[in-house]
């Protein structure tokens, strides 16, 4: 099982709360109508989730997540009530086959130890005419300026974590070949960015990012497992502060993006459901 490379620190349910349908699933919007039935696998705090629910009520809207906590705050969220929170493992979801019209997972697979096995299982619960969706960034593809040498370091130490938890923190480009290796064919690849640019964007992408890497379970791998110690993070955190404070500063996340049709003929269902 894969290390969750960021954990749940503050500053890291601060970019979780932030996304949205529109920042976050825009290549998913035309399958959220009316009467839909979604599970959100990888929840998280839940304001996509809870956004989908507000867009296609009537229908069942189920928010997964493996962190107890989370689900907690999930479910006291604003919007909560049209939505079921629930704790699980997202290569092992309790639900039936067939029992949703959309299957979604946002940054979830670069985080799991078989991201080929959580998409079949995304298929196995999704009915046929349904559609398994995922996106993902890719760290490989992170573009910024100013050039600062110590956002290079940052990123190679980010990857090197990530790599070392068991994840792949490349996964925006893999999406696609992925879905295939699941079995699922019919899919349409797609990309989109985050782009980090206005004073306040730069504020609070830097800003986060300062707190991460000296706050949350980053730091606490990088230190533990003698990767850097805690001046090396003192001094990255003041690098993202100096290029969130450069009027020039820019920067730009890369997504990939995948929304595959399920057919009905990819998965074979078990003799029993998880």
């Amino acid at each position: 099982m894969a290390t969750y490379t960021h954990g749940h620190h503050e500053s890291v349910l601060r970019s979780h709360t932030w996304r949205t349908v529109a920042n976050s699933a825009a290549y998913l919007r035309d399958r959220l109508t009316p009467g839909t039935d979604v599970l959100d696998v990888g929840c998280g705090p839940g304001t996509i989730t809870t956004e989908f629910a507000s867009l296609v009520a009537p229908g069942r809207v189920v928010g997964l997540d493996a962190s107890a906590d989370v689900i907690g705050r999930a479910a006291a969220g604003d919007g909560a009530g049209a939505v079921e929170f629930v704790t699980g493992d997202a290569a092992a979801l309790p639900f039936e086959t067939a029992t949703f019209d959309v299957v979604h997972a946002h940054q979830l697979l670069q985080h799991v130890a078989d991201p080929v096995a959580v998409l079949r299982e995304m298929a196995r619960v999704a009915r046929p005419d349904g559609v398994v969706a995922a996106r993902d960034s890719d760290y490989a593809g992170m573009i910024w300026y100013p050039r600062l040498p110590g956002l290079s370091e940052w990123l190679e130490l980010y990857r090197t974590l990530a790599l070392g938890n068991g994840g792949e923190p490349d996964a925006g480009r893999r999406l696609l070949a992925w879905a295939h290796e699941a079995g699922l064919s019919a899919v349409t690849a797609t990309a989109s960015v985050w782009c980090f640019s206005s004073p306040d964007d730069r504020a609070w992408w830097g800003g986060l990012w300062a707190d991460r890497v000296t706050s949350s379970a980053f730091a606490e791998q990088a230190v533990g497992r003698g990767l850097a110690t805690t001046a090396d993070l003192d001094r990255l955190a003041a690098t993202w502060r100096e290029w969130a404070g450069h009027d020039d500063g820019w920067f730009l996340v890369p997504h990939g993006e995948i929304l595959a049709r399920v057919t009905g003929i990819e998965f074979v269902p078990a003799a029993s459901p998880h």
